[in-house]
């Protein structure tokens, strides 16, 4: 423990060393220990969507820590039906969906519970559940197998059996892996967050679904990124006017707290029994009353409808740096995908010294994800910050282009 600093010294190191504490947030923006403000246009990694310290959240995790922190789900919570219900008509985009939901604490145990309930559906011998490479969808054994990053697999093999892994966007290649006698699901990130903010080809969804309903394969969609309105839809998987079988959720439904849920469709969901699966602290009362003020907030802002109008605003301003080729992504998740030669880390750097919080998910692009009630001066702002740290990392004055107009149609819809 020779040189580590006190506040990391028992710390495991899973993470590279962070330049920046964080002690207080409030909408978009952060504040570290030393009184500096940020604006966050990471969310926490999509988790933030109506920003720091919402006080309905806040509100509702008060009252609710007053009156009972705890129950296991040996009895009934009064808070579950109503919070599944709503996910449910969300999931439905406006009307019920006629499904059952599991909660989780996590995206990772969300999606844990969609690869039980795969398995459980299919039968013995139908255990394999395909997904796609440059997928992510976990870290624990199981949904890190199902992420289709094989350099991340390697530091811990043998990771369980009874995964594939086909090309993202290629239904062909998938069709020649899905033998509905082994396959039982196909895991699907409707775009791809932790790559780069990869749009898939239009149809993609549907023609997956069309194959799915062929073979008899349950289509799962892992919506922890991209749901609840951060793609400009309550969930992506309905701008094709898909049906999934399973819904995954996590990040954005608590604002900030630990919860996650799986939603199946009746016929599915009721391939669980009792016993089959279960959390100690999956749906417990705190973190689903900050679950029913995010989701009851979301509906009366109407979320998507803010990110869509928040999303195409950033998305033109980005679209005018110099040294941005193009943007891409959906609604508040976008990529600034950088001109040949402009380092990655080093301009999330240079951003963060200049007040604003982004990332770098894979070389050459920045992810934007901020939250939902962003408003155009913030994101004026944030594209002004990011403009001087590309003149930084350029070594030149920052400018602004102004014949985005010109940028190829394929670019202005994320392709």
């Amino acid at each position: 423990m020779t040189g580590l600093a006190p506040a990391q010294g028992h710390l495991m190191s899973t993470y590279a060393p962070a330049p920046v504490r964080f002690v207080s947030g409030a909408g978009a923006r952060l504040v570290d220990e030393d009184g500096k403000s940020y604006l966050d246009f990471l969310s926490g990694l999509a988790v933030t969507s109506l920003g720091h310290a919402h006080p309905a959240v806040a509100e509702a995790l008060c009252r609710q820590a007053g009156r009972l922190l705890h129950v296991s789900n040996l009895f009934r919570n009064e808070l579950a039906e109503d919070v599944a219900a709503t996910l449910d008509r969300l999931i439905g985009d406006g009307q019920p969906a006629g499904g059952k939901v599991f909660f989780a604490n996590s995206g990772a145990e969300a999606n844990e519970c969609a690869l039980k309930l795969a398995r459980r559906f299919g039968g013995r011998g139908r255990h394999v559940v395909v997904s796609a490479y440059g997928s992510f969808h976990g870290r624990t054994l199981a949904t890190l197998h199902a992420t289709g990053q094989p350099e991340k697999h390697e530091p811990f093999a043998p990771l369980p059996e009874g995964f594939r892994h086909v090309a993202y966007g290629d239904v062909g290649d998938l069709a020649r892996v899905a033998d509905p006698s082994v396959v039982a699901g196909v895991l699907v990130e409707p775009i791809l967050g932790e790559s780069g903010v990869i749009v898939p080809p239009r149809g993609y969804l549907s023609d997956l679904r069309a194959l799915c309903d062929e073979r008899g394969i349950l289509l799962m969609v892992d919506e922890i990124q991209t749901g609840l309105g951060r793609t400009g839809r309550w969930f992506r998987f309905q701008d094709e006017d898909v049906q999934p079988d399973v819904v995954t959720v996590a990040k954005a439904l608590g604002n900030g707290v630990p919860v996650g849920a799986c939603w199946a469709r009746a016929e599915v969901a009721d391939a669980f029994v009792p016993g089959d699966h279960g959390s100690t602290f999956g749906g417990q009362p705190l973190a689903l009353s900050a679950a029913k003020a995010t989701l009851d907030t979301m509906v009366e802002l109407d979320a998507p409808a803010l990110a869509s109008a928040a999303g195409a605003h950033l998305r033109a301003k980005l679209g005018e740096l110099d040294g941005v080729a193009k943007v891409r992504g959906a609604g508040l998740l976008l990529a600034a995908v950088l001109e040949q030669g402009i380092d990655s880390k080093a301009l999330v750097a240079d951003a963060l010294a200049l007040g604003l919080v982004v990332n770098a998910p894979i070389p050459g692009a920045v992810r934007l994800a901020p939250p939902l009630l962003v408003s155009e001066a913030e994101c004026d702002e944030a594209v002004a910050i990011l403009a001087a740290a590309l003149a930084q990392n350029r070594g030149e004055s920052g400018r602004i282009r102004g014949d985005s107009h010109h940028r190829n149609a394929d670019e202005q819809e994320g392709r």
